[in-house]
């Protein structure tokens, strides 16, 4: 026993001693000069720039993190105050008037009609502020920005909107994205001296230590749900610049949404000392991979708060080490959010949030032993037009409301936490399962938890399974190099792989090694590229089969459907979302069911042919998964 309260003594005394020691600290000090604001507290000093916004320094440990060899340099927004209107710079917590603990300047454009030039941000008719905030504990300062539409304002569209950062070229030589994706990174001369290949994003080494790697940004590409702290760290200082999102709601496209975030900066340029800088990127509204949209209308009252997360700087003797930390902070900040220090803005405090909780319940007739993981439960906007897919846009593209997304557990329970009190559309998605669970008209309340209790997801089910190929779950990843598909030049591979084209029988073949992550046209198939899938069928069937096609990405403009060399239809017009030749496994998820007379089919061996038209070797398309189905 005496063990014990010794033990909690030590504890005790441990814990005191660091709470002392935060109170100890230097308090946050706020200066200014006709230029800029300097932030300071015990561990970092920032500059702000009061005309643009951007980050103009931050020093840690006295050490420089940002630099500005290449491009726009240091921090910023990309969509800033200065361009065009009115811009005010002004502090909104004073360190002076909080006893040191706190300090956040803001700078602000307003616009003020097409006639005066462009608006904040070019040509987006609103208003735009961006914040920079330092706390007495922060090891970083964090950054949000506010985009405020009024009823009198003209339409207007988002585009590509993000926050960049980079960094010192002569601090930073290991960059880290997830558990697959951490080294060390070629340097800016071997960038500059490499030779492009077939994209001007793409170079091969031709010097350095990874002579002869091609080295494409696209490879660092990552879902952002799943990766809350990307960074770069120095293996001379063992110092490790992060960027931290404490939560995806003010982020785009939810929780299957891949977005560039960290790379060299792939300059466009023959002068080899324009220096390609280490570089971080935080997309709220991005293009890539199917992208995402947010246009406003005339005479709409829109607001949003992309924001804060934090810019966190730490120190250890690896970048492991560096990352693992990063990731507990993320995991620290997850906890605090919302943040009770924001104000003067349109972001409710944790009191004035609510929170929906339940059970999700698969009940699959076609399927009655199917089960379900990864599951992921949101509350997003309802969806709404337009789109340049033909149909309204959806969650996975849409970058002007909140989404609001959390892990069930493996039993379906789950709890979503600080939701914006709002009526949503409570959705589901999960690997094991065909499509999405919607429940429409959620109504959150301030201060409430809505308790849905169970909710029976019942999938669409066109029939009798036939066979299937692969594992619903939006990827290409169970396929052949869905495990290693971040790298540059797969889809060149496969006539090499697959000389005779794929030819999948149901039963026998593997689709590790039998189906490619991608369908690629090939240059010796003017006809198009064919993949065929052969299976038998003990007797005749009647009445309507069903082929359902989930796509994983699209680039292909269509894809045509061939049952014993009979065509069936033709699926299209289909989007390029640029996934292939961007080294992903995942786009903007789909599916399109192509229906026949199964009469078509015969007892014994049949073939179901997937042709694709021609086009260089990228313009293919990734399943996720295929389902043939008769309904007799």
């Amino acid at each position: 026993m005496w063990i014990r309260c010794f033990l909690f003594a030590i504890i005790g005394l441990a814990a005191l001693a660091n709470a002392a020691s935060a109170d100890a600290l230097p308090a946050v000090t706020l200066t200014q000069d006709s230029a800029a604001f300097t932030l300071t507290n015990a561990f970092v000093t920032a500059r702000v720039d009061k005309q643009s916004g951007d980050l103009i320094s931050l020093k840690y440990k006295n050490i420089e993190m940002l630099g500005n060899a290449s491009g726009h340099p240091y921090g910023y927004w990309s969509h800033t105050p200065m361009r065009g209107g009115r811009t005010v710079s002004s502090v909104t917590i004073d360190p002076a008037r909080n006893n040191g603990d706190r300090a956040e300047v803001s700078v602000k454009g307003f616009y003020e009609g097409a006639a005066l030039g462009s608006g904040p941000g070019g040509s987006v008719a609103a208003d735009i502020e961006i914040r920079y905030t330092l706390g007495r504990n922060d090891s970083g300062i964090y950054t949000y920005s506010i985009f405020d539409h009024k009823p009198t304002y003209p339409a207007t569209s988002i585009g590509e909107a993000r926050y960049a950062l980079k960094l010192s070229d002569s601090v930073f030589d290991y960059m880290t994205v997830d558990a697959d994706r951490r080294r060390e990174m070629i340097t800016a001369g071997d960038w500059s001296h490499g030779t492009q290949l077939n994209m001007k994003e793409v170079r091969r080494m031709t010097t350095g230590k990874f002579k002869g790697e091609v080295e494409h940004k696209y490879d660092y590409s990552a879902v952002q749900f799943q990766t809350p702290a990307v960074g770069w760290s120095s293996t001379k200082q063992n110092v490790g610049f992060w960027c931290v999102n404490p939560t995806i709601e003010y982020l785009s496209g939810g929780p299957t949404k891949v977005e560039l975030n960290a790379h060299r900066d792939a300059v466009f340029t023959q002068d080899t000392n324009a220096g390609a800088s280490p570089t971080i990127l935080n997309y709220w509204r991005g293009s890539h991979y199917g992208g995402s949209r947010c246009d406003i209308a005339a005479g709409e009252a829109w607001t949003k708060v992309v924001g804060p997360f934090l810019l966190y700087c730490n120190t250890a003797p690896t970048p492991d080490a560096q990352w693992k930390d990063a990731l507990k902070t993320a995991d620290r900040e997850a906890r605090a959010w919302p943040y009770g220090w924001v104000s003067g803005v349109d972001y409710p405090v944790k009191s004035e949030r609510g929170a929906v909780s339940g059970r999700l319940v698969l009940r699959d007739p076609g399927a009655p032993n199917a089960t379900m993981s990864n599951i992921l439960v949101g509350l997003t906007h309802g969806d709404y037009p337009p789109s340049d897919r033909g149909g309204a846009m959806d969650w996975q593209t849409d970058a002007k409301y909140y989404q609001f997304w959390v892990r069930a557990d493996s039993d379906g329970r789950f709890t979503i936490p600080a939701v914006r009190p709002g009526t949503y559309t409570l959705r589901a998605i999960a690997t094991g399962v065909l499509g999405e669970f919607t429940k429409a008209n959620v109504a959150v309340g301030a201060g409430q938890t809505l308790a849905t209790g169970d909710l029976t997801w019942t999938p669409i089910c066109r029939g009798k399974q036939l066979w299937e190929i692969g594992v619903p779950d939006r990827t290409a990843g169970e396929f052949r190099h869905g495990d290693h598909y971040w790298q540059w030049g797969l889809y060149n591979q496969y006539p090499t792989d697959f000389p005779g084209d794929v030819n999948f029988v149901i039963g026998k073949s593997d689709t590790r090694r039998d189906w490619n992550y991608c369908q690629c046209p090939r240059d010796d198939r003017p006809s198009g590229t064919p993949w065929t899938i052969t299976f038998d069928l003990p007797k005749a069937v009647s009445g309507t089969a069903t082929l359902r096609l989930a796509f994983a990405a699209t680039s292909a403009r269509s894809l045509a459907v061939f049952v014993n060399d009979k065509p069936v239809g033709t699926v299209g017009p289909l989007t390029d979302t640029a996934t292939i030749r961007r080294d992903g496994i995942r786009g903007y998820w789909q599916e399109r069911d192509v229906s026949f007379d199964a009469a078509l089919l015969k007892p014994g061996k049949n073939t179901l042919t997937l042709t694709i038209p021609p086009g260089n070797p990228m313009s293919g398309i990734e399943y996720d998964y295929l389902r043939l189905e008769v309904q007799e």
